[in-house]
C-alpha cells in the first residue's frame, strides 16, 4: 500500500470520526427538548434511551463479522451513509414507544460505524507506522463539541427537533461521500489469515476482558455525561436549554484538545499510566460537579471529566485491535460492544436510579466506575503496542 494512499485515509478516517461525533451530538443537544415536548419523566426517557443500547449491542457483533468478510472499507462507507440518515429516525417520535424505536435505528447504525471506523483506523495507523487513534478520536469529541454548540443555538432560535435532524443529515451524508472514497481496502492476509475472528465468552483472553471492562467503565461513564449533563444542569440549577447545553460542550472541548494530543502524551507516559491517571482525573471532576454549588463551578468539573476520559477510550479499542492471535475486527468488536454495552445502558440506569436518589445522587454511581477502570489499567501491558509507541512491557511504564 503506498504512502500516498495511506495518508489519504488517514484524512479519510479523521473525517468519519468528525461526521460521527457531529451526529451523536446532533441528538444529544436535543434530548431535553424532546423529553419537554414528548412530556416525559426522567424514568420515562431513561426507558426509550434503551433503545439506542437494543441496536447497537444487536448490530456491534454482526459488524465485527462483516469487516472480517467484506473489509472495514465497505462496511465503513455504507454505515457512514446510514448513519447519517438513520438522525431523523427519533425525530418521529410522539410518544416514548416510537422514541424508543426511532432510537433502535440510530444505535444499530451508529454501533456498525464504530467498529468499522475504529477497525480501519487500526488498518491506517499498521500502513503509517506510526500511533494515530487517539487523534482519530479527537475528531469524533470535536465534531460532538461542534454539534453540541450547534444544537444549543438552534434549541435557543426555537427551530424543531425535526427540521434540525433532516438539514443535519443531509449535510452530513454529502460531506461524507469524498471521505468514505479515501480509505484503505483489508488486505486478505488481515482478514482471512490463522487469527481468530470469533471470540467465544468462555475462551476470551483475560486480556480481552480487563480491556472490556475498562471500557464499559469509562464508556458508561460517557454516556453519562452525553445524556445526562444538559439534564442534570437543567433541574439542579434552573438553567435554559442553552445554558443546559453549553455543559456537554464544555466536556467535548477538553476531550476533543486532550485527544488530539494525546499519541505525544502516551508516548511520555505509556499506555497504563495514561489509562490509570485518566481514569482518577475524571473521578476528580465528576467529584466536582456533583459539589458544585452554582453551574459555574460545575463547568470545570465537567472539563476535568473531559481531560480524564479523552485518551482512554483510543487508548483502549486501539489495543484490542493488537491482540496476539486474535484479528482486529473480532478484538475491536468484542472490546466494542461490551464497552458500549455501557455506553447504553448507563444513561438509562442512571434515569432508574436518579428516581430514588436524584440523579446528582446516581452520579456517584460513575465516579465508582471511575475507580475501578484505574484499578484495570495494568493489563494494558498484555497488549502489543501501537507503532511508534513504547513497548508496554517496559519495567517503566
Amino acid at each position: 500500500m503506498g504512502t500516498a494512499a495511506a495518508r489519504k485515509a488517514w484524512l479519510g478516517t479523521l473525517a468519519l470520526f468528525l461526521i460521527h461525533g457531529l451526529v451523536v451530538a446532533a441528538w444529544i443537544s436535543r434530548i431535553p427538548g424532546v423529553q419537554i415536548s414528548l412530556g416525559l419523566s426522567n424514568a420515562a426517557l431513561g426507558l426509550s434511551l434503551l433503545g439506542m443500547a437494543l441496536g447497537s449491542v444487536t448490530a456491534i457483533p454482526i459488524a465485527g463479522a462483516l469487516i472480517n468478510r467484506y473489509g472495514s472499507r465497505r462496511v465503513s462507507t455504507l454505515s457512514t451513509y446510514a448513519f447519517c440518515l438513520a438522525l431523523n429516525a427519533p425525530g418521529l417520535g410522539w410518544n416514548g414507544f416510537t422514541l424508543f424505536l426511532g432510537l433502535v435505528v440510530l444505535g444499530a447504525t451508529a454501533g456498525t460505524m464504530d467498529v468499522a471506523m475504529n477497525a480501519q483506523g487500526v488498518l491506517v495507523e499498521k500502513h503509517l507506522h506510526q500511533s494515530s487513534m487517539s487523534r482519530f478520536h479527537g475528531l469524533f469529541s470535536l465534531g460532538a463539541m461542534i454539534g453540541a454548540m450547534v444544537g444549543g443555538i438552534v434549541a435557543s432560535h426555537h427551530i424543531s427537533v425535526q427540521r434540525h435532524f433532516l438539514i443535519a443529515s443531509i449535510v452530513l451524508l454529502v460531506c461524507s461521500i469524498p471521505s468514505t472514497g479515501a480509505l484503505l481496502d483489508s488486505p486478505e492476509h488481515e482478514s482471512r489469515g490463522h487469527e481468530s475472528h470469533r471470540l467465544p465468552l468462555s475462551k476470551m483472553p483475560r486480556v480481552i476482558w480487563a480491556l472490556s471492562g475498562i471500557a464499559f467503565c469509562v464508556l458508561l461513564s460517557e454516556g453519562a455525561m452525553a445524556d445526562w449533563t444538559a439534564v442534570y444542569l437543567r433541574q439542579r440549577f434552573e438553567v435554559g436549554p442553552a445554558t443546559a447545553a453549553i455543559g456537554y460542550a464544555v466536556f467535548s472541548a477538553t476531550m476533543a484538545f486532550c485527544r488530539l494530543i494525546g499519541d505525544h502524551v502516551t508516548m511520555r507516559l505509556g499506555n497504563v499510566r495514561t489509562v490509570r491517571n485518566g481514569s482518577l482525573i475524571g473521578a476528580f471532576g465528576l467529584a466536582i460537579a456533583i459539589l458544585a454549588p452554582s453551574v459555574s463551578w460545575a463547568m470545570p468539573g465537567f472539563a476535568a471529566i473531559g481531560i480524564g476520559f479523552s485518551i482512554i477510550v483510543p487508548l483502549v479499542f486501539g489495543a484490542a485491535g493488537r491482540v496476539r492471535h486474535v484479528s482486529p475486527g473480532a478484538g475491536i468488536a468484542t472490546v466494542t460492544g461490551l464497552g458500549y454495552v455501557g455506553f447504553l445502558i448507563g444513561p438509562p440506569l442512571l434515569g432508574f436510579v436518579s428516581q430514588f436518589v436524584t440523579l446528582r445522587g446516581s452520579l456517584g454511581l460513575v465516579l465508582a466506575l471511575c475507580l475501578i477502570a484505574a484499578s484495570l489499567a495494568g493489563f494494558l501491558r498484555e497488549a502489543q503496542p501501537a507503532p511508534g509507541a513504547w513497548n508496554e512491557t517496559s519495567p517503566f511504564v
